[in-house]
């Protein structure tokens, strides 16, 4: 089984339409083929490549305006990441889940309060 974790927490499953599912290793220059599904999951096959953080934002750079779910090896301390580069939610395992619990993914949530770009715009 899997989690589902959006800034609210850790939810149930609640999506019963068809997904497609990208590899990390998708080449950018076949993204556009995408753009009117209604779910797309990007694999995470380890929480140490990056690159399904670069085709989140190419999707969305891209006008993509469904349903982004990264899934697999994304850890709390990704969270905020992810959300910054177009994904909705993330989906973890239950293991994953237990031992970095609901508290670890919620301390970072609020993923808009410390972007460094958005302060830096702002002259903060």
């Amino acid at each position: 089984m899997s989690v589902i974790v959006r800034d609210s927490g850790f939810i149930s499953e609640d999506y019963s339409g068809d997904w497609i599912d990208l590899p990390s290793d998708t080449a950018p220059e076949t993204l556009a083929q995408y753009g009117n599904a209604a779910a797309i999951r990007i694999d995470f096959p380890s929480f140490a490549d990056g690159r399904g953080f670069t085709l989140a934002r190419l999707l969305r750079l891209a006008g993509f305006q469904g349903r982004l779910r990264a899934k697999g090896h994304v850890i709390a301390d990704q969270y905020a990441m992810a959300r910054r580069s177009g994904f909705d939610e993330v989906e973890i395992s239950d293991d994953l889940a237990t031992r970095q619990p609901e508290e670890q993914w919620l301390a970072r949530a609020d993923w808009r309060a410390h972007d460094y770009q958005s302060r830096l715009r702002a002259g903060v």
